[in-house]
């Protein structure tokens, strides 16, 4: 599965205060205030106390006189306690790596900060030696050179000067993402990271990410669907959702990505004349539609009704569904840019249409990590990227609870067709079961692809969730071994995904690895259960069992 990403952030009110530091300024970017009945402090109350932490602190967090910092996202818990997220710019440049989490207390004293890197940024110059068009021809060769046997057409390439902090010492690099078509239509993507005074390649990824009333669905039944009537028609709109919505994108395709602008296929509003959508067959082209909006619903009702996150970017703004994308896309993505999903209709040998809810719960949550953490999508990071999605996808599918697409722990079980030659694209339990990933950390799993490397995460949260050993869970039989030998009792998969969307929310930033992974997970255990708690030792017991010490 995929998503085009992009570092795009989500739009808001903002209020801009400076904050003196010496004789510098950093501009603390304040959300709009928002009153709370209950006492707890408003997010502009949490701005505001976290802007004093950065006077206080500045030296102690990197920042310098050459910085900015601008708020990405603020949580406030039950009890008060504040985390205050930013990100960072060194003379008007984005830095890669500079984003970090400041928490406060109660009563809005400093307690700590997680930094996605902890070096000071002292570049000698931010005029690079490279130019913006030769790092742009170095990016379409990377993309040409990803995509061997295929001719691609139209691309183009887009660089930034950005400051890179995440691989070893502070350096000005172009940050360029190249796009283009395939043989096919369907867009391609990678992102090249280039010293912008050497031209020497600092790293490299893929920026489309392979993967891979009431209404009748493909996938899971007949599912109920709240919709708009419009004279005597219906739209598969949902007001009660923040108006997310489905459209049919004519099998046509987007030639705009990354701000390299052509065209955008269409998403045209499905609309029905009794409010009884589809077939349960790809006959009638909105049955996909069906699941597609039915994945939304439940994605939106998983996080907000057990996370108390209203909507994907936490702002009650719905996001929009494009399906029938492409000739055969064997694809489904989230696009930042655009904040909209959108599935392929699969190529019928391989995949069918990419609209299962498990589908749809890892690509919205792309959303929701490019809107917090915001985990670098290569390295480590990438693969608890991918990791992030394939847990909490899988927690809306247990959530769903639906009896014709029951939960499990395999990823995209219903889209995989006889000509894939697997049950599913990934298998919690023991992730080498799909012949690439890795059941247990090593020093050489970051190298892997993200979607390999994700499984260390995924094997943790199956071993924290249901234990080690064979088991049958809803018909499917799981034998899950530990890299240590040891017998790990799982704590239920309720308590990971809180678990897992808290050390997402509140403690990861862009660089975080395994091993912040393991204490990211453990500090929100401890702040949701208490340190020492079986649920904290669980934690431990998992990593330790995944190989993560």
């Amino acid at each position: 599965m995929s998503r085009i990403r992009q570092h795009v952030r989500g739009t808001r009110r903002l209020a801009t205060t400076g904050v003196a530091v010496g004789t510098a300024a950093l501009m603390v970017t304040a959300l709009a205030p928002a009153a709370h009945a209950d006492g707890r402090p408003t997010r502009a109350t949490a701005i505001q106390n976290a802007a004093s932490a950065l006077l206080a602190h500045a030296a102690g967090l990197g920042l310098t006189s050459a910085e900015d910092t601008s708020v990405r996202d603020v949580i406030v818990d039950k009890n008060g306690t504040q985390h205050v997220r930013y990100d960072r710019t060194y003379h008007r440049l984005p830095v890669l790596g500079g984003d970090f989490v400041v928490h406060l207390t109660a009563d809005g004293g400093y307690r700590s900060a997680d930094r996605a890197t902890r070096g000071r940024i002292s570049l000698a110059s931010v005029v690079p030696k490279i130019s913006g068009r030769k790092a742009a021809d170095l990016a379409v060769n990377a993309l040409r050179a990803a995509n061997l046997g295929e001719k691609l057409k139209q691309v183009k390439a887009k660089p930034q000067l950005v400051v890179d902090a995440l691989h070893g010492a502070p350096r000005l690099a172009w940050r360029t993402d190249a796009a283009g078509l395939d043989s096919l239509g369907n867009p391609v993507g990678r992102t090249v990271l280039t010293d912008a005074r050497t031209g020497a390649r600092i790293d490299a990824w893929d920026t489309i990410e392979t993967a891979t009333g009431d209404g009748k669905s493909l996938y899971g039944g007949t599912v109920a669907l709240e919709t708009t009537q419009s004279g005597s028609a219906y739209q598969l709109k949902d007001p009660t959702r923040g108006n997310t919505y489905t459209g049919d994108a004519a099998n046509k395709t987007d030639l705009c990505i990354f701000g390299i602008c052509f065209s955008r296929a269409p998403a045209t509003l499905f609309t029905d004349a009794d409010n009884h959508w589809g077939t349960g067959t790809t006959a009638d082209r909105s049955s996909a539609a069906v699941d597609a909006q039915y994945g939304t619903n439940e994605t939106w009702d998983y996080y907000k009704n057990v996370h108390g996150r209203n909507g994907i970017a936490g702002d009650g703004k719905g996001s929009y569904n494009r399906v029938h994308y492409g000739n055969n896309y064997n694809n489904a993505f989230w696009d930042d840019s655009c904040f909209c999903m959108t599935y392929g209709d699969g190529d019928g040998t391989t995949f069918g249409p990419l609209v299962a809810l498990d589908v749809a719960g890892h690509e919205m949550t792309h959303g929701v990590t490019s809107k917090s953490a915001a985990l670098t999508y290569s390295g480590e990071s990438g693969g608890l990227n991918e990791a992030t999605s394939d847990i909490l996808g899988t927690m809306v599918e247990w959530y769903a609870n639906n009896s014709s697409d029951t939960g499990d722990y395999l990823i995209g079980e219903k889209i995989v067709r006889s000509g894939f030659g697997k049950t599913a694209l990934r298998y919690m339990d023991k992730p080498s079961k799909d012949g690439n990933s890795a059941d247990y950390w090593s020093s050489s799993v970051g190298n892997l692809d993200v979607h390999y490397s994700s499984g260390v995460a995924n094997h943790f949260a199956y071993l924290l969730a249901e234990g080690s050993g064979a088991k049958t869970i809803n018909g499917v039989s799981y034998d899950s071994p530990t890299a240590n030998g040891s017998t790990v009792t799982g704590i239920g998969r309720d308590k990971v995904g809180k678990i897992w969307y808290r050390a997402l929310t509140v403690y990861m930033t862009s660089s975080t690895n395994y091993a912040g992974a393991r204490t990211a997970t453990l500090n929100a255990a401890k702040d949701l259960y208490g340190a020492g708690s079986a649920e904290y030792n669980a934690v431990a017991a998992a990593w330790s069992a995944v190989n993560v010490n």
